[in-house]
Formats: structure tokens, C-alpha cells, sequence
């Protein structure tokens, strides 16, 4: 288990205010204008470095 989880404080009274609001907003009401688009090629780069990285992690285990 993850250390971190363990020291993440309570929620506030107005932590959970926001989480009710939130939760009555639909899709419609999301502004994703700020998320830049996940297009093909991006996910293609994403694979290739995720594979490169547990290829080095399997390199340095087996040595």
C-alpha cells in the first residue's frame, strides 16, 4: 500500500459542498476546453515509451 494514502487529511466541510456540487452537474456542463486532444499518434508515443522504460527496468533486473 502506498505510504501517501495513509497521510491525506480529512475533507473540510467545503471539500464536501464542492464534491455535492459536482455531483449534480452533468457532462454537458464539463468545460474540457483547457484538455488538450488525445489523438493516435500521442497514444503510439505513450506505448513506445512506456515499453522502453519496462525494457530498461527489465535490463537492470537481469544484470
Amino acid at each position: 500500500m502506498n505510504n501517501s494514502i495513509k497521510n491525506i487529511p480529512p475533507l473540510t466541510e467545503k471539500d464536501l459542498e464542492c464534491l455535492a456540487e459536482l455531483e449534480k452537474m452533468s457532462d454537458e456542463d464539463i468545460d474540457y476546453s483547457d484538455i488538450p486532444k488525445i489523438t493516435h499518434e500521442w497514444f503510439q508515443k505513450a506505448i513506445a515509451k512506456k515499453r522502453a522504460r519496462l525494457s530498461n527496468k527489465n535490463l537492470n533486473v537481469a544484470s
